[in-house]
């Protein structure tokens, strides 16, 4: 019996590398053919605000006509992120900086408010 306990042991943990392979990276099965990550961040330092808004094609297909609304009348056209693309893009001087709905013909609508990163000790703007 306490020759079994290796090989069950191996065969557990290929079964577990292979669990999370298909249901945890971005490659696994059950990845969404239409999917977009997006990530509003603002930092505030001592004299200004720096803000980016981070865009990221989750997805298995293209995404096309992707528009980004910034508020105040702001908008951005994009066009067609790929799948696993990844851009930043700066909002507009002068924008309030509230909110971010990020648009494409697939189906997506994504709207989400600006978040303030955590400031970390000797960093800048903290």
């Amino acid at each position: 019996m306490t020759s079994k306990i290796p090989i069950f042991g191996g065969i557990g943990s290929a079964v577990a590398g292979i669990v999370f392979v298909l249901f945890f990276t971005p490659s696994g099965i059950f990845q969404e053919e239409y999917s977009l990550s997006v990530d509003p961040t603002k930092e505030k330092q001592t004299l200004f605000i720096m803000a980016r808004v981070s865009l990221e094609n989750t997805g298995t297909k293209p995404l096309t006509n992707v528009n980004i609304d910034f508020g105040d009348g702001d908008r951005t056209y994009l066009g067609t992120l790929k799948p696993g693309q990844f851009v930043i893009i700066s909002p507009p001087q002068g924008n309030s900086l509230q909110y971010v709905i990020v648009t494409a013909s697939e189906g997506i609508y994504v709207s989400k408010v600006y978040r303030l990163p955590v400031a970390m000790p000797g960093m800048m703007g903290s």
